[in-house]
């Protein structure tokens, strides 16, 4: 078996951030504090949805930003030009994380570029909703829990001979890893792998005074849903299921990631986050 199964497209995926209406909301919410001051982050699926907004934050916040990305050059081109309109330096990279040689190529770009790494965000994800079991083929299986998780071995393995104390490793797990999605098995599953991932990697890597968390957004509104599969009349309805009754933005979720990078979170590790549109769920 070749080391990455081909990318699937009976969908559109990941999708364009440019072709969705309403355009999700990525900006800042309030002005920087430096918290991120001298920083580097790189951060996967950087080009839309909850990484753009997490680039954006972590931009304003002082962090110079490594953008990975897989096919939409006119997403990944905008976020670069976000994060450079902060007063940051960003250095995109087109790869496919389920590839362990780009992996490797990513993090060898990001020493080059900014000489450092300090913040990892595993964020990149795709999911393909099908309602039978066994509609699911041997190559989807492969290729989602590829992106998914062996993406975040792969690229952590990169990374760990650069990470420094102090350093952190933030991974988006989902609220479907807690509650379930009867349409989404494979995605959820590998949601599941990411949390038991977070806690296990935080146990290994703490004495060593590096700190790894974890957030699970809700429904939030991105590429994700109405390019990975769901009809359009469930896309309508899209988080209406929340005790908020909405959707969340990107911009709601990205200050989670900020407070997990920083020293505000100094003393949390193995830990996730929850911004689900107030689902109570199991920590």
């Amino acid at each position: 078996m070749p080391e990455t199964v081909e990318m699937i497209h009976e969908d559109a995926l990941p999708g364009h951030e440019s072709q969705l209406e309403p355009k999700p909301e990525w900006r800042p919410r309030y002005p920087g504090s430096g918290r991120l001051a001298g920083k580097v982050a790189i951060v996967t699926g950087g080009d839309s949805g909850i990484g753009r907004a997490v680039c954006a934050l972590f931009a304003r916040e002082g962090a110079d930003v490594a953008i990975v990305y897989l096919l939409e050059d006119d997403d990944a081109e905008e976020t670069r030009r976000i994060v450079e309109a902060e007063g940051r330096r960003a250095l995109l990279c087109k790869a496919d994380v389920g590839s362990r040689k780009m992996c490797d190529r990513v993090v060898a770009d990001t020493i080059d570029a900014f000489g450092r790494i300090d913040i990892v965000v595993n964020n990149a994800s795709e999911q393909h909703p099908d309602e039978n079991i066994e509609d699911i083929t041997e190559e989807q299986l492969r290729r989602t829990f590829q992106t998914n998780i062996f993406a975040m071995f792969f690229l952590t393995q990169a990374a760990r001979p650069h990470l420094r104390p102090g350093a952190s490793i933030i991974n988006t797990t989902s609220v479907v890893m807690y509650k379930g999605s009867g349409e989404l098995l494979d995605y959820s599953s590998t949601k599941g792998a990411i949390t038991a991932f977070t806690r296990s990697l935080s146990e290994n890597l703490i004495k060593d005074g590096i700190r790894v968390n974890a957030v699970a957004p809700g429904p939030i509104w991105t590429p994700l849903n109405p390019f990975g599969g769901a009809p359009p009349e469930k896309v309508a309805h899209f988080g209406e299921s929340t005790p908020m009754g909405r959707a969340g933005q990107p911009n709601e979720v990205a200050p989670s990631f900020l407070f997990l990078a920083c020293d505000d979170a100094s003393y949390m590790s193995g830990q996730v986050l929850h911004p689900n549109g107030g689902v109570v769920v199991g920590s």
